[in-house]
């Protein structure tokens, strides 16, 4: 299956995949990131319930500290 990861063409082996999976696969996990979902936002409560389909566009986005 293939999705669009901030632009850019990503092959996933799996044919159903979470947002979570994909969290985990892309070691993301315990990041403080922000998920765009073909321009809806997943709340970081439902990573693991979004499935993920063929062509869907996600935004990934980390927090920066600073000031």
């Amino acid at each position: 299956m293939q999705i669009f990861v901030n632009g850019k063409a990503m092959q996933l082996a799996a044919e159903a995949m979470s947002v979570q999976a994909l969290v985990e696969q892309m070691q993301l996990t315990g990041k403080r990131i922000a998920i765009e979902r073909n321009g809806d936002i997943v709340p970081r409560s439902q990573f693991a319930h979004v499935q993920l389909h063929a062509d869907d566009k996600l935004e990934i986005v980390g927090a920066v500290g600073g000031g």
